[in-house]
């Protein structure tokens, strides 16, 4: 992205966590899903890849445990992007 010439902004979300709020904004419509991260250890605990939680659950567990968080999270111009997505940071 800053070979793109985009400037960034970088939140470590372990030490800066989201709030609940934060996440549901962040979230907006898309499926809460798409964030969690399969390979946190809370995500394969809770065997959520065959039981997901729901969105008020997620977004709870998420606040609680940033490493549920499904990352990079790249914010720009309205759009998200999550996970690294080659594609989807190209369209930016």
């Amino acid at each position: 992205m800053e070979k793109r010439g985009y400037s960034l902004n970088y939140r470590d979300l372990v030490k800066d966590r989201l709030s609940a709020s934060e996440l549901q904004k962040l979230i907006g419509k898309h499926d809460h899903e798409d964030f969690l991260n399969p390979r946190s250890e809370v995500f394969r605990k809770k065997k959520m890849k065959d039981n997901p939680p729901s969105r008020r659950e997620a977004i709870g567990l998420m606040a609680k445990n940033p490493d549920l968080i499904r990352r990079p999270v790249i914010v720009a111009g309205g759009r998200v992007v999550i996970g690294y997505d080659e594609n989807g940071m190209i369209r930016f």
